[in-house]
């Protein structure tokens, strides 16, 4: 094995990020190269790889690949090697200038390399694995078995499933491949039909997935490019069982992907155990502050002054996320702001999945610029142009602060991020916000506030939700004075019936 050493990959929108890269081996290995038979060995080389990429020094013999790495950040999609048909699908789509992530991984990627990523939603990871995923299946020019998906992509929750196939589809279709999802909360009846008919990705949650697979309904036996997003969000949910599972359940000489923000909560076992020799790339530190986001702190004496505040803080022009500690809580201030004049939808877990489609939606259109919801969201949604974040209700700890807080300020963009804390909460925030390394001093503010002006911005005009006139039904009498309330369309109450003489 080459030891690995270190290099950057430094960027002209990113050159404050943490960029790691462990050069390829000598001689990189195809999917068709088996990994070592024995557990025990493979998981004590993989150690090895990744203690020493983050401790070995730059040095001027390091391999082509690294200096290529280096200097990937001018390349272009075509000069990293990525083929002519997927270059035209990712213009057509106007993305034509690669990520950092992309500019690093995709040469090693589209080779056949493992990859282990660290970088938040919107730093362009889900492209650095789509591309490679979809072009490496195209080039095997082999069709799936039904049942037997040849390419897999473990998400942790539906919505970042949903959005995944999203950015795969435009790029599985143009190479001739299909794409479909599979995830709980729906039943299973159209995704046993998608599997039945031969899939070429499958985009899973780990539950459901591994249901069919029980029912015997999906086999893993034929996948040759496994990718897991957001892993560190799994271990917090405790999928990691089952993923371990499901990655057992795939051939050993599969090409491995994985991305996380962090590398705790057993990350790092699956990265040793799963993943041969990765090239190793960090888009931010584990604990970021993007330079691009600004943090407020404001206390309000009561709740009735924070619901006031709140009401303000939402009634802008921009998008902008609200987050609560509970699904009721969403569910009521989203009521609540609408009802204001300030369209509002909410995100939670307990919509169904129709629900949820539709109000993310709503809120990725422009319909609507306001969304309040749970940690749900906090995570794998990635909607451009959030110009502020609102902890409503201020998380438990200073991950979910991160994870919320990176809903804004994306892709180099600017974004402001506000926690309303009421006086019995100052302990807690001032906690939060020293672990997340945050530097932001509480002022006091009630709704009319100057400092709420500049949060704000630009006020949006109240817009009521129209209400149906009341009118009679076709061919019917007009209802009495009592029952005028009834809207258009609405069933006129029905008159006794009378008797024959």
């Amino acid at each position: 094995m080459t030891s690995p050493s270190v290099a950057s990959a430094p960027t002209a929108p990113e050159a404050a990020a943490a960029s790691t890269v462990a050069p390829a081996s000598s001689t990189p290995r195809a999917s068709s190269t088996p990994r070592a038979a024995s557990p025990a060995p493979r998981t004590a080389a993989r150690s090895r790889a990744v203690e020493s990429s983050a401790a070995a020094p730059a040095s001027a013999s390091a391999p082509a690949s690294a200096s290529a790495s280096a200097s990937a950040s001018d390349a272009t999609f075509a000069d990293l090697g990525v083929p002519d048909a997927l270059v035209r699908a990712l213009a057509e789509q106007g993305i034509e200038t690669p990520f950092p992530i992309q500019s690093a991984t995709l040469r090693d990627t589209l080779a056949g390399r493992d990859v282990l990523g660290r970088g938040r939603t919107g730093s362009g990871k889900t492209l650095a694995f789509a591309i490679p995923l979809v072009a490496r299946l195209a080039a095997m020019g082999t069709r799936s078995r039904p049942g037997h998906p040849r390419g897999l992509v473990l998400a942790p929750t539906r919505e970042l499933a949903s959005q995944i196939a999203e950015a795969l589809e435009p790029l599985a279709r143009t190479s001739g491949l299909s794409v479909t999802t599979v995830f709980g909360g729906v039943s299973q009846s159209r995704q046993v039909t998608a599997l039945q008919r031969g899939v070429d990705i499958l985009v899973a949650c780990p539950g459901r997935l591994e249901d069919l697979k029980g029912q015997g309904l999906a086999h893993l036996d034929a996948v040759a490019v496994t990718v897991l997003d957001e892993a560190d969000h799994m271990a917090d949910l405790g999928f990691l069982p089952g993923v371990r599972r499901l990655l057992d359940a795939t051939p050993a000489r599969g090409q491995r992907m994985l991305f996380s923000a962090t590398l705790d909560n057993g990350v790092d076992v699956l990265v040793r155990r799963y993943l041969d020799n990765p090239l190793t790339h960090a888009v931010d530190p584990e604990v970021s502050d993007v330079p691009a986001m600004t943090h407020h702190v404001l206390e309000v004496a009561s709740p009735a002054d924070k619901t006031a505040v709140v009401h303000r803080l939402a009634s802008g022009m921009s998008r902008r996320v609200l987050f609560t500690r509970t699904k009721h809580r969403a569910r009521s201030l989203a009521r609540q702001l609408t009802a204001a004049g300030i369209p509002a939808v909410d995100l939670h877990g307990n919509l169904s999945q129709g629900a949820r489609e539709r109000n993310l939606a709503a809120f990725s259109s422009g319909d609507v610029k306001v969304l309040v919801a749970t940690d749900i969201a906090a995570r794998g949604i990635h909607v451009d142009d959030v110009e502020l974040v609102v902890h409503v209700d201020p998380p438990t700890e200073h991950k979910a602060y991160l994870h919320r807080s990176g809903r804004t300020a994306r892709a180099g963009s600017a974004g402001r991020v506000v926690t309303v804390m009421l006086p019995t909460e100052r302990a807690e925030v001032r906690q939060l916000t020293r672990a997340a390394g945050i530097s932001a001093h509480p002022q006091a503010v009630d709704a009319a506030h100057d400092a709420l002006t500049t949060l704000v911005g630009e006020p949006a005009p109240v817009r009521h939700a129209p209400v149906a006139p009341s009118a009679p039904v076709a061919g019917t009498r007009s209802a009495p004075a009592r029952t005028s309330g009834a809207t258009a369309g609405s069933r006129a109450p029905r008159r006794p019936a009378r008797r024959r003489p």
